[in-house]
């Protein structure tokens, strides 16, 4: 079988650093808000352009301490996309506020610019765009609104380290910027880590001690905050990580474009399309097909490992059942039934994507004549 994500290659071309790295945490004794964790804030504000990072437990934690250090609760509405991961909204319902959902731009997948100022509301206080798939969404347009308004932008960057549009970095473009290290990422620890982004020192200073109990000195408390705290392993793990990143995206976007110069010739396939301004990383590789479960079921007798990120949009899950009925964002719901993301990992072989495209044309072709 050819996996969607190798992990364990990319172990075995470091194994060597990490184990070592791994070793001196262990002989250190110090397993929480050590050394590591802090020279991998700064080396991660160096890499991607601001003036404070702050590690935390999750991806999930840092969109919700990025809506707690901002003051967004109760009454409030947040601005977002209803296809991507729940984390997304499920921050926004942590802090008690209320996502408004927009629909996809069709060819990104990110949410739509042009329709965000009709969602606009007297109690809307934040734009949460993601960036799907590693590619930027239109933060030009967004900062643009955001300016107008008066709002407040929170970038979802979990998918897209390393990503630009424009030429900045994602991060570092909206007020906060909110990343994941889930070892499924293009920069991943060995469990679950995040981190947050942003220039601004007072909310640097906040988020700080929203991550430890609310507390800015230990046993000192100023409010309820929470246990999130990135440890000194995952830290290690990611320091070693961190140099290879800008080679390992860029070994992604090459084998996008042999996918793409491989697929553009097959009836029936949708190619992903990198607008002229962004630079993606592409976490995923992601395709279109009209008959995309039946393709998916002949690629994975084949012997190809394929995803649907996401095959159910937020709108019309269960936990935000109030938030649109069927139809109400055709542009996400469409894409829930099409996408497909392929095998895609630096370590991802010529010989193997070769296999993939050969399967993946074949599977679509036995669909068109059945």
């Amino acid at each position: 079988m050819i996996p969607i994500l190798d992990l364990t290659a990319q172990y075995r071309a470091l194994k060597s650093e990490i184990d070592a790295a791994i070793a001196r945490v262990l002989e250190s004794g110090t397993f929480i808000m050590g050394p590591n964790v802090e020279a991998f804030e700064h080396e991660i504000a160096a890499y991607v352009g601001v003036k404070h990072a702050i590690g935390l437990n999750s991806g999930t934690d840092a969109l919700h301490l990025a809506l707690r250090a901002l003051d967004v609760g109760p009454g409030d509405e947040v601005i977002t996309t209803p296809f991507t991961f729940v984390a997304t909204t499920e921050a926004i319902g942590i802090v008690g506020a209320t996502p408004v959902f927009v629909d996809i731009d069709p060819v990104t997948y990110n949410i739509d610019a042009a329709q965000i100022e009709s969602a606009i509301t007297p109690r809307t206080k934040v734009i949460l765009p993601v960036h799907l798939y590693g590619c930027p969404a239109a933060m030009p347009a967004i900062m643009a609104i955001a300016r107008r308004h008066g709002l407040v932008v929170v970038e979802d960057c979990a998918q897209a380290i390393g990503a630009k549009v424009g030429g900045r970095t994602v991060g570092t473009i909206g007020t906060i910027g909110c990343f994941s290290f889930f070892p499924s990422k293009n920069l991943g620890a060995y469990g679950d880590g995040g981190m947050v982004t942003t220039n601004d020192v007072a909310l640097a200073d906040r988020l700080r001690a929203l991550r430890v109990h609310g507390g800015r000195r230990k046993y000192h408390h100023e409010e309820l905050g929470v246990n999130s705290r990135l440890d000194e392993v995952q830290a290690a793990i990611l320091r070693v990580k961190l140099p290879h990143l800008d080679a390992w995206n860029e070994a992604r976007r090459r084998i996008a474009v042999r996918y793409t110069e491989s697929l553009t010739k097959v009836a029936g396939i949708t190619v992903p399309a990198e607008p002229s301004d962004c630079h993606a990383v592409y976490h995923q590789y992601t395709v279109r097909l009209a008959a995309r479960d039946e393709v998916r079921e002949r690629l994975h007798k084949a012997g190809v490992q394929t995803m649907v990120y996401y095959p159910v949009p937020l709108h019309l899950q269960e936990v935000h059942r109030t938030s649109g009925q069927a139809g109400a964002f055709p542009h996400a719901e469409r894409a829930a039934r099409e996408v497909l993301s392929l095998p895609m990992f630096p370590e991802l072989t010529a010989e193997n994507q070769d296999t993939v495209v050969r399967e993946l044309s074949a599977a679509v072709q036995v669909g068109a004549t059945a």
